[in-house]
């Protein structure tokens, strides 16, 4: 393996540039190039950037000489120069490339849209990155997947989960497609219960005793969830606090501050400086949270667009074998992305968890 793991990103949509972007700040990687069918202001952006672009297909790269794209190639000329491919193309998309990349003998990372048995293992770093370690391919579970691991192994980490049963209001679509797809005025409950993301977060830990209900809400930013944990032990707020904050990529944020709704945590995203105006944490409302004896009662915001970023980043350097600890690359990741435990504390502290 080269000092710096060489990264090819195929789909440069809403996860790939995001990816992409997030490769480049690594001091141990390299964006050899990103890949797509597009034509669009989405794949020029990554010209503009000076990112070499690739098509993905035979055809694709016709219609994207004929538009002017300066195309350095196919994806098969790509992949010969990679170590490790992030997948971020369309749904069922990535588990009919794996055979490609396999047969290229490059690592790969797919994407939540895909089977778990599609890579036999599905990754959030802090859970299970020690059997991601040089295997051939992962998977990087949901945005509220990613976001249900976090918040529940934080409090089985602290002895405290006996059983969680949530409910998640799903935004209807991605922003870039507000014009031409989702809902309006009206919230779509999803026709079966447990909604996909129980039995997905139980492909990450399967020890979860995790039941959840989902609906689609007219609204094209962040999801909402709501949960009722039974605590294995009469527990307080203060002990529930400290074992939520113990965990990587968990943040609070308060109503007191004025953070009180899904704008609120997109507007303080983009006051603070970040990128696209990410999140890349879990935003806990510290100030809602509520235990009852042996029963807590909270609530959280995910950015559907930024949540895997940092997982799919720490799953390079499992798969690629180049950091062994889960810990050290979490920290490499996180300091690189600039997470944050506290959005409104002074930097250092925020990142100290204080």
């Amino acid at each position: 393996m080269p000092e710096k793991t060489r990264v090819t990103v195929n789909g440069y949509g809403v996860i790939g540039k995001r990816v992409a972007d997030a490769v480049r700040a690594q001091p141990d990687m390299e964006l050899v190039g990103v890949s797509d069918v597009i034509s669009d202001y989405r794949i020029q952006t990554a010209v503009t950037l000076g990112i070499p672009v690739y098509a993905s297909t035979p055809s694709a790269a016709v219609s994207m000489r004929e538009s002017g794209l300066p195309v350095a190639g196919e994806l098969h000329d790509l992949l010969d120069r990679t170590d490790v491919v992030v997948d971020c193309t369309p749904a069922k998309v990535g588990a009919e490339n794996l055979a490609h990349y396999r047969d290229h003998g490059v690592k790969a990372i797919l994407q939540g849209g895909e089977r778990h048995d599609v890579t036999g293992h599905s990754f959030v770093a802090h859970a299970n990155y020690a059997t991601a370690l040089g295997r051939d391919a992962t998977r990087v579970v949901s945005c509220n997947t990613t976001a249900t691991v976090r918040t529940l192994t934080a409090l089985k980490a602290a002895g405290l989960l006996a059983k969680a049963r949530g409910v998640l209001l799903r935004r209807a679509t991605d922003p870039w497609e507000s014009d031409h797809s989702g809902i309006m005025n009206t919230i779509v409950p999803e026709g079966s219960i447990p909604s996909h993301q129980g039995p997905d977060a139980q492909s990450v830990d399967p020890d979860l005793d995790v039941v959840t209900m989902a609906a689609k809400g007219s609204h094209t930013q962040n999801h909402m969830h709501f949960w009722t944990v039974e605590l294995s032990r009469p527990s307080t707020r203060d002990e529930v606090l400290e074992a939520l904050m113990a965990m990587p990529r968990i943040a609070r944020v308060r109503r007191a501050d004025g953070v009180v709704a899904l704008n609120s945590t997109v507007e303080l995203m983009r006051d603070l400086g970040r990128p696209r105006g990410d999140m890349y944490e879990v935003a806990v409302w510290e100030d809602i949270l509520t235990v009852q004896g042996n029963e807590l009662f909270y609530t959280y915001t995910v950015d559907n667009q930024a949540i895997v970023i940092p997982e799919n980043i720490d799953a390079i350097r499992a798969l690629a074998g180049t950091v062994a600890d889960a810990a050290e690359s979490i920290r490499r990741t996180d300091e690189s992305l600039g997470v944050r435990r506290d959005f409104l504390s002074a930097p250092e502290r925020a990142a100290a968890g204080r």
